[in-house]
């Protein structure tokens, strides 16, 4: 990144606009990972499209992933513990960079009890892209949440992992028609100039 687009996403230059990775960050080892898993081999290539595409234009990257329970753990520990798990493959190709930022969540919500609605007001987002896992539960408690507090959603279905494919299209339709999210292709998300 360079020192200009640093200044504009330390500055909230940003379009107003960030990228939420939500729960990617992960071993795999916990029930319904086998459900999962497919979901989550699919929607990777996409994660990589919008994250190179994100951070190429200075928008801020947000990592907010579960703790797993484990109340001493950091951003650091839970990335490495991830990495060194038998599907590191899932997580190496999307890891954080240097100027990614990092919130960890013990429940559902991205916003439940973490700093992450001032994170947002503090860079000046008005506008979240949520991708990650999983549809039906995180992004939509999430998509929720990011709702009631007035800012606009994203949720590009390509890039939104599922362990029950049919109750992640209802979760969609809920987002889409219940909160105003805009549910497009990974392609079409435009992070601006």
């Amino acid at each position: 990144m360079s020192a200009a687009e640093r200044r504009r996403q330390r500055d909230g230059d940003t379009n107003g606009t960030a990228l939420v990775v939500i729960d990617m960050i992960n071993t795999y080892e916990h029930k319904d990972a086998e459900l999962l898993l497919p979901s989550a081999r699919e929607i990777l290539p996409s994660l990589v499209d919008l994250l190179s595409r994100a951070r190429e234009r200075g928008v801020p990257v947000i990592y907010v992933n579960d703790n797993f329970g484990e109340w001493r753990s950091h951003h650091g520990e839970i990335l490495e513990t991830a990495l060194a798990g038998p599907h590191a493959e899932l997580v190496d190709p999307i890891r954080p960079d240097d100027s990614s930022l990092f919130v960890v969540k013990a429940r559902h919500s991205i916003f439940y009890e973490t700093p992450l609605a001032y994170l947002v007001r503090q860079l000046g987002v008005r506008h979240l892209v949520l991708c990650g896992q999983v549809t039906e539960q995180c992004v939509l408690y999430s998509a929720l949440d990011a709702h009631i507090r007035h800012i606009d959603v994203t949720v590009p279905p390509d890039a939104v992992a599922h362990i029950d494919e049919t109750l992640a299209d209802a979760a969609l339709e809920m987002m889409r028609r219940n909160m105003g999210a805009r549910t497009i292709g990974t392609k079409d998300v435009d992070f601006g100039s």
